[in-house]
């Protein structure tokens, strides 16, 4: 088992919910193959980690930029710790590097040992830890370049709706927190305006927070990993 950290539209469990199960989401573009284990993260936590994330690039499930996170940014990135099987994380990671889920990443062992491993240039594809937790340790996947060295381009409404879902779910934050948090990062700051954040977040915040159904899972208080940059 490890903790597969999530801090961009996967914050939302029922878009992780795409990447378990297989299938094509509502609104988007890509059909995706799902894992060879399909069952639901075992438990989830709220996660800071030292950090920030940034848009950039052009997604080919939503169009707009995508997240990516890095760990030499100020500040603090919100994130979603799922408890999941290596052989997930594995399938998980696979999807989001547009390979075939159903083999093992030979880099998860040295992303475990050594904090880092890049399994190729491509978005996705370089593995970080970024803290442990009640022995277990704590994965993420980004790219392999910083914020600095690329273009930053504004995210999708869809997308970042996502994003805003999942801050809620995961940290319980109000629309005000969540449009703060959003407003700042790279890619959303002079791409978004305020008033057109708040009405996203304010839908993406109406009903209830809710996981996938039958997939309820208990959340831990609130993890904090300060000084576990990689």
């Amino acid at each position: 088992m490890l903790w597969y950290v999530a801090y961009g539209s996967n914050l939302h469990a029922a878009r992780l919910d795409w990447y378990l199960r297989g299938g094509c989401p509502p609104g988007g573009l890509r059909t995706y193959p799902g894992c060879r284990d399909r069952r639901p993260p075992r438990r989830t936590v709220p996660v800071l980690i030292d950090g920030g994330v940034y848009f950039a690039g052009e997604s080919r499930a939503w169009t707009g930029g995508m997240a990516f996170y890095d760990p030499l940014l100020p500040g603090l990135a919100a994130a979603r710790g799922y408890l999941v099987t290596v052989e997930q994380f594995a399938d998980i990671a696979a999807q989001e590097m547009y390979r075939p889920p159903g083999a093992d990443l030979a880099g998860i062992r040295a992303a475990v040992e050594t904090g880092r491993a890049r399994l190729g240039p491509g978005r996705y594809e370089t593995l970080l830890r970024v803290g442990v937790h009640e022995g277990l340790p704590m994965l993420t996947f980004t790219a392999p370049h910083r914020a600095v060295e690329v273009r930053w381009t504004r995210p999708a409404p869809v997308y970042l709706g996502m994003l805003a879902r999942g801050l809620r779910e995961a940290h319980g934050w109000d629309a005000a927190r969540t449009v703060g948090y959003l407003a700042g990062r790279p890619g959303v700051a002079g791409r978004w305006t305020r008033p057109a954040l708040r009405r996203l977040v304010g839908t993406a915040h109406s009903g209830p927070p809710t996981d996938p159904p039958e997939r309820q899972s208990s959340s831990d208080s609130l993890l904090e990993m300060p000084g576990r940059r990689t």
